[in-house]
């Protein structure tokens, strides 16, 4: 019979090998923090993205009377600053009869900006008729 050398082995890990397994983890772990981190920045820039849509809806809808606003308006509210301007169309069919002939079109347009490169611009169509003078009324 002839006797073979007993082969030794420890069980466990090398040195190397525990070495590698925290750089993947710890490659891991950062690559994870920075992606929820964009992920927080996206849903804030998301957010203020949707209140300046929201504020250019309603200075859009507060012109109620287009004739009577002034051409152009700005303000700010918040973070937010705003500019609206009210332009008359030519609209050369309103005025073929004397029925269309006081209709006017309006170009209405907003745009909210806020940081130092963000904005966003709404725009819309509206027709409003001038008023009628008053019969028996003074000028």
């Amino acid at each position: 019979m002839s006797a073979k050398p007993a082969v030794r082995r420890d069980a466990g890990f090398t040195l190397l090998e525990v070495l590698v397994a925290f750089t993947i983890l710890s490659i891991a772990v950062v690559a994870s923090i920075q992606g929820f981190a964009q992920g927080l920045r996206l849903l804030r820039l998301a957010g203020d993205h949707q209140q300046a849509m929201l504020l250019a809806d309603q200075k859009m809808r507060e012109v109620v009377n287009p004739a009577e606003e002034p051409e152009r308006k700005e303000d700010a509210e918040g973070a937010f600053t705003w500019e609206r301007t009210v332009t008359v169309l030519p609209a050369p069919d309103l005025t073929r009869t004397r029925a269309t002939e006081p209709w006017r079109v309006y170009h209405i347009a907003v745009k909210v900006a806020w940081g130092e490169k963000r904005h966003v611009e709404l725009a819309t169509l509206r027709t409003s008729a001038d008023k009628a003078p008053t019969p028996g009324a003074r000028k």
